[in-house]
This record gives structure tokens, C-alpha cells and sequence, in this order.
């Protein structure tokens, strides 16, 4: 009996084809982008940690205290306003610059030293750069001389001629420095703290002041 020979079996066994899978669709370059964007934010915030835990330490290690000024002495042998609001000023001042910290060294890389009155400056000066060592102070000398317009409304007028009938004037002494710390061996980065020294300055005559001038502490802002 022959044998009965396969037949090939037809679409209807099999059932209706399968399509084939769909492929998901990428934009090209988006996902390195974004993983571009995250490493950088990562490092940012790295670096920031990093910075701010060596500050942390160097304060918990050296501990460092605020530079202290004071105007020590100051002296006004003339402090005249002409009719053309022109200011005839010499001014002379001394300011100590106290260091308090043990193991900390400063470089006054700048100082300039700035006089005003009325908020109006009258006159500036530039000092010599130095370094001050650990718990020392140092002498600051300055003077100002010559003239200079000032622009004064009636009420600073007024202000004015108070002051010159008292015979003690308001004037603002400000020292603009640029400074490094030293520890060890190493040195900061350039800090550029203001000095304000608010001093009532008596107009003195042959030298001599009849009230005298009173030591002042300056504020320092960083």
C-alpha cells in the first residue's frame, strides 16, 4: 500500500501571521546629552562640598579672628568752605591695624585710604603694601591737604556751619584694601575688605584742641 505523502498544510492551519515586533524609537544623541548634563550637575555639587568642607576645617583648625582698626589719632588744622563751595582741608590721621590670630599672617597687597564728608570724598591716599605678622599691629599714617568742590544743599550747609561753630567735624575715614592670609606655608586667595572709620575730628589751632580727639573703632566688612 503506498505510502499517503504529506501535504503541505495551508494558511488556514497555522492561523493568520504574526506581525513582526515593533521596534522602539530612539532620538539620536538625547540620552548622552542628558547623561552629559547630570555628570556635570554632580560635579558642580562635588565641588561645592569639597570647598565648603576645607573652609569648615581651616576655621576648625586655625579658628581665624576679624582684623581689628582703630583711628588712634586725627588732627584738622584746617577745615575751611569758601563762597564757591570749594573745601580747604588738612586732614592728618593715624589708624592701628591690629592682627589677633596666633597662626595666621596678612599681606596688605593694597591700601588705599579715602577721606569724605557729607558723603562726598575730599581726598585719597595710597599706602605702602606690607606684611603683618601673627598677634601684632602695625601704625597706619596718613594725611590729606589741599581743596576740593563739595556740593552741599541748604541742609548740609546748615550741617556745616553747626559743625564749624562746635568746632568738631564729621568725617568718614575708609580704607580699601586688598589682602591674603598666610597659614604655614600656604596663602588665600585676594579678599577686599572696607574699613569705616566714623570720627568727630575737632578743628585744632597752633596744634592744640580744646576738646580733643577720642580714640575710635572702625568697622570692618568683608
Amino acid at each position: 500500500m503506498a505510502e499517503k505523502q504529506n501535504q503541505p498544510l495551508n494558511g488556514a492551519y497555522y492561523g493568520p501571521s504574526v506581525p513582526p515586533p515593533r521596534q522602539a524609537y530612539h532620538r539620536p544623541g538625547r540620552g548622552r546629552g542628558c547623561g552629559c548634563l547630570g555628570c556635570l550637575l554632580r560635579l558642580i555639587v562635588s565641588l561645592v562640598v569639597i570647598v565648603g568642607l576645607a573652609v569648615l576645617i581651616f576655621w576648625l583648625i586655625f579658628r581665624p579672628t576679624k582684623l581689628k582698626f582703630y583711628a588712634t589719632e586725627a588732627s584738622l588744622t584746617q577745615f575751611n568752605l569758601t563762597s564757591s563751595n570749594t573745601l580747604q582741608y588738612n586732614l592728618a590721621v593715624t589708624i592701628t591695624a591690629r592682627n589677633p590670630n596666633k597662626k595666621i599672617g596678612v599681606y596688605y597687597d593694597s591700601i588705599e585710604v579715602r577721606a569724605y564728608y557729607d558723603d562726598q570724598r575730599f581726598g585719597t591716599k595710597s599706602l605702602t603694601p606690607f606684611y603683618q605678622g601673627h598677634k601684632s599691629t602695625d601704625i597706619l599714617n596718613t594725611e590729606f591737604s589741599g581743596q576740593q568742590l563739595l556740593v552741599l544743599e541748604a541742609e548740609e550747609l546748615s550741617e556745616f556751619n553747626s559743625e564749624k561753630t562746635a568746632g568738631v567735624y564729621n568725617i568718614d575715614v575708609k580704607l580699601y584694601l586688598q589682602l591674603r592670609l598666610k597659614v604655614g606655608k600656604l596663602k588665600t586667595w585676594k579678599l577686599k575688605p572696607k574699613v569705616d572709620c566714623e570720627l568727630r575730628v575737632p578743628l585744632s589751632s597752633n596744634g592744640n584742641s580744646a576738646t580733643g580727639f577720642e580714640s575710635t573703632k572702625c568697622d570692618i566688612d568683608y
